[in-house]
């Protein structure tokens, strides 16, 4: 699928395999919809070079030991991937200054209000409001 250019990205992230169908996304983002995805610093930069009006969002947690604590809260991984992961933080976080946006992660009600003014803010964006703004401009006896 890589091959025949069905992904809009894809990575290898903790040895795993990982990827975004490029048709799923461009049927919501045609439709007017947002769309949210949940990827690594790789897949960050391929959808930000083929999707122009992309934002990236990095969501930086307050402290490599509160990433600690909660990955091992969780018990869901051993601690050999916990480690992994952990090594992987290290060295995505070098990448923040490649994004449009950053959201410390400290307190979680914050961290989702400013995701959604973030998102919210993105509908006033001219290119994804041009049908209504020719529909008002019209109004007006003007064309745009």
């Amino acid at each position: 699928m890589a091959d025949r250019g069905e992904f809009l990205e894809w990575a290898e992230f903790n040895g795993q395999l990982y990827a975004t169908g490029r048709v799923f996304v461009e049927r919501h983002l045609e439709q007017g919809e947002d769309v949210i995805l949940d990827i690594d610093v790789q897949g960050a930069k391929q959808v930000k070079s083929k999707i122009k009006d992309a934002r990236a969002i990095f969501v930086l947690p307050p402290s490599f030991k509160e990433l600690e604590r909660r990955l091992r809260s969780r018990m869901l991984e051993p601690d050999d991937v916990i480690r992994r992961r952990l090594e992987i933080a290290k060295n995505e976080i070098q990448f923040y200054r490649e994004y449009d946006y950053i959201i410390i992660n400290d307190v979680l009600e914050n961290s989702i209000q400013t995701l959604e003014s973030i998102v919210r803010s993105g509908t006033a964006i001219p290119s994804r409001q041009q049908g209504r703004i020719e529909e008002i401009i019209a109004s007006f006896g003007g064309s745009a």
